[in-house]
């Protein structure tokens, strides 16, 4: 995804954690790592991890974690220390008394590494915690891969963390490129306003499917989809693809007054005062790429 104009310096203390993809099909790792007393873990619970003081992700020492956690090994942090992921279903009581934050509140003020841990951690632990058996055949599957894959011993299948493509996009318009197309979703608060998006549909592809998104929720006919970067999202178990696209037929637009209530076309000063929280129009927040396609925009005024 293009940075605004000044990107941000990086965090110096900032927790960036290698996958080492490599070590999961070591025998016995996860409890190898759990006897390690160096070994850390990022409890999740539902969508939320423990936060320090100071608002960064907070992990803990295994022994501090409960036995009855769903275990995954998530990477190694720049000294080597092993990473484990806890994993909690939201429906019970929080495992642990700590002050907790979810991904879609805090992930946009963390440091990057950080913030790419959380939405891997609750990407998989979602997948642990709701996923436990077989699809093919309904038996309980086992875990393999240190947490990132499962074996059904009934019928043999091998199963993975799903994915599931959604595409993004920030329609613009080819006859005035100085205004945003932006809709309001049913079921959002009043003046709030965000891209459109969608998930991909079976034999489609990306830019079949924001061609279709658009033209179904803003009965617009885009054309020029450009590709402009991704992002993880487990809302269920998104990969959002982010997309520019611009209007070929303007004048057309109008909700579905279904999924979408109302589009508008936005000026650059509107979506300044919005994101500045200088007027009433309320946009995605900054964890969210559909923040960064907006900011790539206004940073192109003339």
């Amino acid at each position: 995804m293009t940075a605004p104009a000044t990107p941000p310096a990086a965090d110096p203390n900032d927790l960036v954690v290698d996958r080492r993809a490599e070590e999961r099909t070591v025998p016995g790792l996860l409890d190898t790592l759990r006897a390690d007393p160096a070994t850390r873990a990022l409890v999740v619970h539902g969508d939320a991890a423990p936060l320090t003081p100071h608002g960064r992700l907070e992990l803990l020492a295994v022994d501090a974690v409960p036995v009855d956690a769903e275990w995954a090994f998530l990477g190694r942090a720049s000294d080597g220390s092993a990473v484990l992921l806890a994993a909690f279903d939201a429906a019970a009581g929080a495992p642990v008394s700590v002050s907790w934050g979810s991904l879609r509140t805090i992930a946009g003020s963390l440091p990057a590494g950080e913030a790419s841990l959380l939405v891997t951690a609750v990407s998989l632990a979602r997948w642990l915690i709701d996923s436990p058996f077989c699809p093919a055949c309904g038996a309980r599957t086992e875990e393999r891969d240190a947490g990132w894959s499962r074996k059904c011993p009934s019928c043999g299948r091998q199963h993975f963390p799903r994915t599931d493509p959604a595409v993004i996009v920030a329609v613009t318009r080819a006859d005035d490129p100085e205004l945003l197309l932006l809709g309001s979703n049913a079921l959002w608060d009043d003046n709030r306003y965000s891209c459109f998006a969608g998930f991909a549909e079976a034999g489609e592809s990306l830019e079949e499917a924001v061609a279709r998104e658009v033209g179904e929720e803003a009965g617009v006919v885009v054309a020029d989809v450009v590709y402009r970067g991704s992002q993880g999202w487990p809302y269920p178990r998104s990969l959002m693809l982010g997309f520019r696209a611009t209007a070929t037929v303007p004048t057309d637009a109008h909700a579905d007054g279904e999924e979408i209530l109302d589009v508008r076309w936005f000026t650059r000063a509107e979506i300044a005062a919005g994101l500045a929280g200088e007027s009433e129009l309320r946009l995605p927040g900054p964890a969210s790429i559909a923040h960064r396609l907006i900011l790539e925009w206004l940073a192109e005024a003339r």
